[in-house]
């Protein structure tokens, strides 16, 4: 266990020890207040281009199931096929594990990952620097290394410059119809092409088109499950040709502000006033810029599993998960919208929806695995709405 250092921006520093896979990396730095769940985040695609900080103390005793996919296509045990995250923070990683679906320790599934992890790092300060600071860029440099690699010339991208979501969508249209295999085809198959072949796969559904902007697997098995046709396509595409019954706009990483092409098509759709929308953590954003509002960035982001949020106009209060780093600004939604769920800590928003028209949306994960599923429901307004 080689030693290693974290460097932020500011100057912090925090030693500790390597646990996984030995290559200096950067990124930006959060926090994660999670007890459970290190295979879901890690393969969360939301955490694309971040060193995630765990701040539960005890990591790994549970070993990383194996990787498995269902006959649909969707990983078993993950939220997509490989670690998204840049690394992993840690303060005492557990090298004995002990679970009956574990087939291997964390630090094994991330060598094999490449992907670095830190153990013995004081997480209760850097959560403190982080929170009193706000999300910061840094860097985790190896500190024997001489001539291999110079770890001064290690570059950091700002974080709000990279358009993480081009990165981890998906590059082809992807059909799902419950529990057989899911069609392929190029971005590139003429809509005429694509609609002529969809209506000979399954008419007695629902079709759903996602806006894959980093989805989540759970996201897609929830869909699933409640027998609807999701019809998968790139961030970017333009989608408002097919033939479809309702729109899901899912999470993914980075600034929403990357991905006006996104709200442009969202725009489109919405000239349709009788479609279902529905968005979900980056979805909210997007769907929010689509209605005019302005989006801003929290200081240090809401990454946990109990995240208390309140429907508005009711005393209704569920906890929820939650993994963003951006907030929709209320006070510029325009007056045909109002915010649908409030955060009970800070008060920023959690959800918004059409005075008139079926769109709606939340910030948190209504999907969420591991965490809570008090607010899954969702998904099942949605499917009326189709």
């Amino acid at each position: 266990m080689r030693n290693v250092t974290l460097i932020l921006d500011d100057g912090s520093r925090f030693h500790g020890k390597s646990f996984g896979y030995e290559k200096p990396v950067a990124g930006e730095v959060v926090f994660n207040t999670a007890m459970t769940g290190y295979p879901e985040s890690l393969t969360d695609p939301s955490y694309a281009g971040q060193l995630m900080t765990l701040t539960y103390p005890l990591v790994g005793n549970y070993g990383v199931p194996p990787f498995t996919v269902e006959p649909n296509g969707l990983a078993t045990f993950m939220e997509s096929e490989r670690i998204h995250a840049e690394a992993i923070i840690v303060s005492d990683y557990s090298e004995d594990f002990s679970h009956w679906n574990a087939v291997e320790s964390l630090a094994d599934w991330l060598k094999r990952e490449q992907v670095p992890g830190i153990t013995g790092i004081d997480t209760r300060e850097l959560t403190k620097v982080l929170r009193e600071h706000g999300v910061m860029m840094g860097r985790i440099v190896f500190d024997d290394v001489e001539n291999e690699i110079d770890n001064s010339q290690l570059t950091i991208d700002n974080y709000e410059d990279v358009n993480y979501v081009d990165r981890v969508s998906c590059k082809e249209i992807i059909v799902y119809t419950g529990k057989e295999s899911p069609l392929h085809f190029p971005i590139t198959t003429p809509t005429a092409q694509l609609n002529c072949q969809l209506s000979t796969v399954n008419c007695q559904l629902k079709r759903v088109v996602l806006l894959d902007c980093g989805v989540k697997s759970n996201i897609l098995r929830c869909l699933l499950k409640r027998d609807v046709e999701v019809i998968r396509v790139p961030w970017d595409y333009d989608y408002n040709e097919l033939e479809f019954d309702g729109l899901f706009i899912s999470n993914g990483p980075g600034d929403p502000d990357t991905c006006d092409a996104a709200v442009q098509n969202i725009r489109r759709a919405m000239k349709n006033e009788k479609l279902p929308i529905f968005g979900i953590c980056m979805g909210n954003q997007l769907l929010s810029k689509a209605g005019g509002a302005k989006i801003y960035k929290l200081k240090y982001g809401h990454r946990s599993h109990n995240q208390p949020v309140r429907m508005v106009g009711t005393e209704r209060c569920f906890i929820t998960s939650q993994n963003h780093g951006y907030a929709v600004d209320n006070t510029t939604l325009t007056e045909d919208w109002e915010p649908l769920f409030i955060n009970m800590n800070d008060g920023s928003n959690e959800g918004i929806r059409h005075k008139r028209n079926p769109w709606f949306s939340a910030q948190f994960h209504p999907e969420a695995a591991s965490g809570p599923t008090d607010t899954e429901f969702l998904f099942d307004e949605f499917v009326k709405l189709l």
